[in-house]
């Protein structure tokens, strides 16, 4: 699909990208749990390869701007959530106080978007 011809091209973009670097490094951190193990290396691959296809779908398909702010959301509570858990098994600390939790509030919270945007009436 060529995205350079709709209004939100830019998001678009980013979006279907966002899901690309989701899906490779889901795979690449599902290897690395099966060879070198860590706590949370796991738990952040699998939340990756589950929001990727979110992220390629809304990036690909005709969204509306709940959806696509939505998808936003996901993704800040995404780099949150998993950003945090890897700092643990990796650097041994956290990214920051509360860094996971916020970002696992951003991810329900992106979730009840997407489910709101269903709510939209679409224009006539």
């Amino acid at each position: 699909m060529d995205t350079a011809d709709h209004p939100a091209s830019g998001s678009r973009r980013i979006l279907v990208f966002t899901g690309g670097l989701c899906g490779a490094a889901g795979v690449a951190l599902s290897a690395a749990a099966a060879h070198l193990g860590g706590a949370f290396v796991g738990t952040v691959a699998s939340f990756l390869l589950m929001h990727a296809p979110v992220f390629l779908a809304v990036g690909l398909g005709g969204a509306n701007r709940i959806m696509r702010s939505a998808s936003f959301i996901l993704l800040v509570g995404l780099v949150l959530f998993c950003g945090d858990l890897l700092a643990r098994d990796f650097l041994g600390s956290r990214l920051f106080p509360m860094s996971a939790p916020i970002g696992g509030t951003l991810l329900i919270a992106g979730w009840l978007a997407v489910a709101a945007s269903a709510l939209r009436r679409p224009r006539s």
